[in-house]
């Protein structure tokens, strides 16, 4: 009995700061209230459940916003395995923001009857549920629970209209390739756990050296741990999912794949790197770089010779992709902190450009039912307002000043030449010429726009619904701001403090 006293009496509850975590709790609500009133709803009713899933996610924003305003801006939960810092709140905002836009682009589709079916507003939250944890996890354990908690929702999203065999074929293609991929990574996982004798980030630092007799153990488990997460922003050559799930899958979720879990890869990428692996440079560094002009090359290379609108978006994605690996290949270095604050900005213009164009595409194939470029042939004709949005988005794409897209790319040239290596000038000229090359297919989208005549001769309008023009109206906003007052961006990646980033 004195010596259960004693362990009660030595055993002290853990301290939660639940203000720290409340964006989690807001959407653990809010699945969980949609998921019961779709229980309950008629089905003439069930656009209540959009209602709710937008105001769960703006719920969650506040206090996002009221933990950045606050003093204390680094809160470290469950002995620094989960961490709210500013890096984390940057990346909570835009993973907030841009599942928003998603739940208007997929409301203007409810009428349709596409998305009416409470399970996929719940999928939805419950993904970027996972992609907010992925923002603070800190520890092998979280970093995995959340990958698999935002990636699990998208396989099931991805293959959503069942009875379209392309939809069908897109889920299965992104689950198992998915699946092998959390395999390679989580046999990694376990490499670094053998090696460190723990799952936090912070003490896997200590042991990745890269010396002594495990060297090899811990190379190994650098690159496997990088490969995994290198489908997750499908980085050549592991991007073969793309194209088929992006083509295949319903266009909100595209756009959301596209966007919000692509850059919860690249977090979780990023937070390893510099987190757990800063010490490990001479592994990571060569094999980011390969990737980048990689995926930079082959993606601008097979985007040219698609006639698909969704398939040329697809290998789009890739090749951005590849732009945003850029800055990570000099980020072990002296250009540290350029680095990850030119992943940050590339990942929050690129999100409010991609987003737009995918709400473009969704309003014109309402009219065409087609998703071939050709489709778009003489947009402005009949659609001003959508052809000049089309028009603002893919030049932000292919980086023309004063568009959004033109700071994102300056930044992550920025970081190549703070470097100031050999190394990193031939990827800045590899970036470069890409960049001249990606304008190819860009320019060819708005050739159809401007100059082709109109498909099969119908100029009759099109209805855009209110919510599709609020998320059109949201993006190319963003879009222009960001261009026109680049430090408003250029805030958000300085503010973005990565704690205990650099081996720090």
């Amino acid at each position: 009995m004195t010596l259960l006293a004693s362990s009660a009496a030595a055993w002290t509850a853990p301290v939660i700061d639940y203000h720290a975590i409340a964006p989690e709790i807001v959407l653990a609500v809010g699945l969980t209230v949609v998921l019961l009133v779709d229980l309950f709803t008629s089905e003439r009713n069930k656009w209540l459940l959009s209602a709710l899933t937008g105001f769960s996610l703006l719920g969650a924003a506040l206090p996002v916003l009221t933990l950045a305003l606050h003093e204390d801006s680094v809160r470290s939960l469950f002995d620094g395995r989960y961490v709210v810092d500013e890096f984390s709140l940057v990346m909570k905002g835009l993973f907030l923001l841009a599942g928003y836009v998603i739940v208007l682009l997929s409301s203007s589709h409810v009428e349709e009857g596409d998305y009416w079916r409470g399970e996929y507003w719940f999928l939805l939250l419950t993904s970027l549920l996972g992609m907010v944890m992925m923002a603070s996890s800190r520890d092998l354990v979280s970093v995995f629970v959340a990958l698999e908690f935002l990636s699990i929702p998208a396989y099931m999203l991805a293959a959503w209209r069942k009875r379209d065999p392309k939809s069908n074929e897109a889920g299965v293609k992104y689950f198992l390739l998915g699946v092998f991929a959390s395999a390679v990574m989580l046999y990694g996982m376990s490499l670094l756990y053998g090696v460190a004798n723990s799952t936090l980030l912070v003490d896997i630092s200590k042991s990745i050296d890269l010396n002594g007799d495990f060297a090899a153990v811990q190379a190994l488990a650098v690159v496997f741990v990088v490969v995994g997460f290198a489908f997750k922003v499908s980085a050549v050559p592991f991007h073969t999912w793309a194209p088929d799930t992006y083509e295949g899958a319903p266009t909100p979720v595209t756009a959301f794949l596209s966007v919000a879990s692509k850059a919860a890869g690249f977090i979780a990428l990023v937070v390893l790197l510099l987190t757990a692996f800063p010490e490990g440079r001479d592994v990571w560094q060569p094999f980011i770089w390969v990737l980048s002009a990689l995926t930079m090359t082959i993606g601008n290379v097979f985007a040219l010779r698609q006639s698909n609108l969704i398939r040329m978006i697809a290998y789009s994605s890739v090749s951005q992709g590849g732009f945003v690996l850029m800055p990570l290949a000099v980020a072990g270095g002296a250009a540290g902190e350029a680095a990850l604050r030119a992943v940050v900005v590339y990942l929050v213009v690129y999100a409010a450009t991609n987003l737009g164009m995918f709400g473009v595409i969704l309003a014109v194939s309402r009219k065409t039912r087609s998703g071939d470029i050709a489709s778009m042939g003489g947009l402005f004709s009949y659609a001003p307002a959508l052809g000049v949005l089309l028009t603002i988005f893919l030049a932000s794409l292919a980086g023309i000043p004063p568009l959004g897209g033109w700071i994102g790319k300056f930044a992550a040239f920025q970081a190549l030449l703070t470097e100031a290596t050999p190394w990193a000038y031939g990827l800045a000229v590899i970036g470069a010429v890409n960049s001249v090359i990606a304008f190819g297919y860009y320019g060819n989208v708005m050739r159809e726009v401007w100059m082709r005549p109109v498909p099969h001769g119908d100029n009759s309008a099109i209805v855009t619904p209110s919510s599709l023009r609020i998320a059109l109206g949201i993006t190319a906003l963003a879009t222009l701001v960001f261009g026109i007052l680049p430090g408003v961006v250029l805030h958000f990646g300085d503010m973005a403090d990565l704690v205990g980033a650099f081996g720090g």
